[in-house]
């Protein structure tokens, strides 16, 4: 037995139990056949309004809303929620909007140690409900050099480290080659290490405006404490985040467009790079980004000439 049958059966039995209960004055529905999990025009619109999203694996169908029928009962709605409980095979993901709440006060006038504690215990968005640690920063606080990502992932929200994992050897090999570490204490060979987000959006899904927006000033705050003379942005949220006054409509931009220049963020450099997850899923594209950190280079060593 398929996986689409043996979940239509029980799908048109509640369907066929709800429609039982409703008015007697309404319009009989024909049951839809079970091995083919067919659903009329009423029951869509019942599963629409109750936010309930059907995938049938022969074709996507864009589903209109109409209004649901007065016959059917209130009572009825508990039988047709029931039906969230399918697989998420036939189901749509509702991510939500992230629940914001407040920031920490005073983070402009912050030193490291207070930051770092007012990161780790932030809920000023819904991200706080699902990590496991913070992701604050790594490295020198003298360092010359910024290496910014995107949001955290599940290496870096289990070990509450930025950049951990294959991604943090990655980059660690890439540093390495240009004579710089996230442990060096030196800080012509230091890098700091961060994410635009402090905290890992839940199932790997991009994060939210309103969640970077609330996270901004903490990103803001390092870069003010840390002065760097050079800024590796790797990612489009990176971007996005440091060039939103310089550059027009970057967030319509592809990361494409933003590479192979160098961009200034109250006026330190910044060069764009790919996100390290992209590299270890296509390391062709591992001589692009080589060519962005070299760029980098150059542009820290124009900037800032010597030791």
């Amino acid at each position: 037995m398929s996986s689409a049958s043996v979940w239509a059966e029980p799908l048109a039995a509640q369907l066929d139990a709800a429609q039982a209960d409703a008015a007697p004055d309404a319009p009989a529905v024909p049951s839809p056949p079970a091995s083919a999990l067919q659903l009329d025009a009423r029951q869509r619109a019942m599963l629409q309004e109750m936010g309930v999203a059907v995938w049938l694996p022969d074709a996507i169908e864009s589903l209109a809303k109409p209004a649901l029928p007065t016959a059917v009962a209130t009572k009825n709605i508990a039988a047709y929620a029931q039906l969230a409980s399918v697989p998420a095979a036939f189901a749509v993901r509702n991510q939500g909007a992230s629940v914001l709440g407040e920031r920490p006060a005073g983070i402009e006038g912050m030193d490291w140690p207070a930051l770092a504690q007012a990161a780790a215990q932030c809920t000023a968005c819904g991200l706080c409900q699902g990590r496991s640690h913070s992701v604050f920063g790594a490295g020198s606080t003298q360092a010359r050099w910024l290496v910014l990502g995107d949001a955290p992932g599940d290496a870096e929200d289990a070990s509450g480290q930025p950049f951990a994992g294959p991604a943090g050897q990655l980059l660690g090999n890439m540093l390495r080659a240009l004579g710089l570490s996230r442990t060096a204490d030196a800080p012509q060979a230091a890098v700091y290490l961060s994410h635009v987000l402090k905290c890992r959006p839940s199932q790997g899904r991009k994060a939210e405006p309103q969640e970077l927006a609330q996270c901004a000033p903490f990103l803001q705050r390092q870069i003010a404490l840390l002065q760097p003379q050079i800024i590796l942005a790797l990612g489009k949220a990176a971007a996005e985040a440091l060039l939103q006054a310089s550059v027009p409509d970057v967030a319509s931009l592809p990361l494409g467009k933003l590479r192979g220049q160098v961009h200034r963020y109250a006026g330190i450099p910044v060069v764009v790079s790919y996100p390290l997850e992209v590299l270890l899923r296509s390391p062709g594209e591992k001589a692009k980004a080589w060519a962005d950190l070299c760029l980098a280079q150059a542009a820290h060593a124009g900037a800032h000439p010597g030791p």
